[in-house]
């Protein structure tokens, strides 16, 4: 089943810390190691364990480089600091400038390889589309002449791809992000020091209308990568009025600031979304006879309506009719409408949204003296009602020949007892 993401960025988002999240939400580990051993890329281990953040047990994402292939993306000194990273030898700096100089093609390529589904294979290469935009924009040059530095660096292919796996496993489709918390000052580039939030994060949160909320934070808490996970697969940024969490993730950041570097991620489901409201079903009929009305409620129930009845009514110019009202899901309307317009003379039907209150109810068959009974069990806060149901009763008062009365107040009462509910006194 379909699932909706809500990925809450107070601490900003990068790719590690989205692959962690989703780790710790249930995406499947050994697939995502295979899926990553399928890459045609070299010179990385990963490794997934479990750290500390503020005192939480969260999850880590964290891409083992070779040395010649270390991009210092973790280094805070050299991020925000004046050092500058340890010299390389002259063979480690070649190496490294055919692997940080890789064009989009180059990369399509490497993922197109792959062993992970179609799916994941999109959204990875949507992904390093949104920053090749976002870079070309920023440098003033054609998409076709951007060549990937940090970005096409082998820890955030491997980014990109796990995320896109992770969700591909968790068959997840919806994702909400409300804002993303970013911080300030500068940050140090293969291009030299550059302002927060650096020009690709500013140009992607542009154009795929991601909403930023700067904090007095000094640093960077949003990468491009992080930023383009984001564009590629945001689906609305309003969370529903009503919803249940059904689990939750959280993934470990490497930077250090002044605040814990987590992402939480929730799979939610929406109770305010289709099948989620109750709506009322309502029109006045004048010129039907009982018959068909009668047919066109065994019609609705055998349609999924919640319930059908008809009420006694006197039309303009004294008409007596009846109001015919049905009570549904949203997800049923279309149908029961169609129905009502098929069985009735109907020309309009109202439709009212209603809030409703339901007691918490289990449907139950229990063995009886009389035979099997099929019964709600209702509970209330001074404890659990039993209501046997119609045509159960009916079903056994006509195999013993009993009055209807009779057979349902001993299904009742031996329900209750095999239930444990005391006898009440009236």
């Amino acid at each position: 089943m379909s699932q909706t993401l809500y990925l809450e960025c107070y601490s900003g988002i990068s790719g590690d810390m989205t692959v962690a999240a989703l780790l710790d939400l249930g995406a499947d580990q050994q697939v995502l190691e295979k899926a990553l051993k399928s890459l045609p890329v070299i010179g990385f281990d990963i490794k997934i364990s479990r750290v500390k953040k503020a005192g939480l047990d969260v999850c880590d994402f964290h891409v083992k480089l070779d040395q010649d292939q270390e991009n210092h993306d973790h280094d805070m000194a050299y991020l925000h600091g004046d050092s500058e990273p340890a010299p390389q030898h002259e063979h480690q700096e070649k190496k490294t400038h055919s692997h940080a100089n890789r064009g989009l093609p180059e990369i399509v390529a490497i993922i197109n390889q792959a062993e992970i589904t179609d799916h994941a294979k999109e959204l990875a290469i949507r992904i390093f589309s949104i920053i090749a935009d976002a870079e070309a924009k920023a440098h003033g040059v054609e998409r076709e002449q951007v060549h990937f530095h940090e970005v096409g660096a082998v820890d955030s292919i491997v980014d990109i791809v796990a995320v896109a796996v992770c969700l591909d496993n968790l068959d997840i489709h919806e994702v909400i992000v409300l804002e993303v918390y970013e911080g300030r000052g500068f940050v140090r580039c293969q291009h030299g020091i550059i302002p927060i939030p650096v020009p690709a994060v500013t140009h992607i949160a542009a154009s795929h209308g991601l909403n930023l909320h700067l904090t007095s934070t000094e640093g960077e808490l949003i990468t491009p990568t992080g930023a383009a996970i984001l564009a590629a697969i945001k689906t609305g940024d309003q969370m529903p009025k009503q919803f249940a969490i059904e689990k939750t993730g959280m993934g470990a950041g490497k930077r250090t600031y002044d605040r814990p570097s987590l992402l939480r991620a929730m799979l939610i489901t929406d109770k305010t979304k289709k099948g989620g409201g109750i709506y009322k079903l309502e029109c006045n009929i004048d010129d039907c006879g009982g018959e068909i009305l009668g047919f066109v409620m065994e019609r609705l129930f055998a349609a999924g309506a919640r319930d059908v009845h008809y009420t006694p009514v006197y039309m303009k110019k004294n008409r007596p009719g009846y109001q015919l009202n049905v009570i549904c899901k949203k997800d049923a309307i279309e149908e029961l409408e169609q129905i009502i317009f098929e069985e009735t003379t109907t020309i309009g039907i109202r439709r009212i949204q209603m809030n409703s209150t339901g007691l918490r109810r289990t449907v139950k068959r229990i063995l009886t003296s009389l035979g099997e009974a099929q019964v709600k069990v209702c509970e209330l806060e001074s404890g659990k009602r039993i209501y046997p149901e119609y045509a159960s009763v009916a079903e056994l008062c006509q195999k013993h020949r009993m009055a209807y009365q009779d057979a349902y107040h001993i299904i009742k009462k031996e329900c209750e007892a095999a239930e444990g509910i005391s006898q009440r006194i009236y």
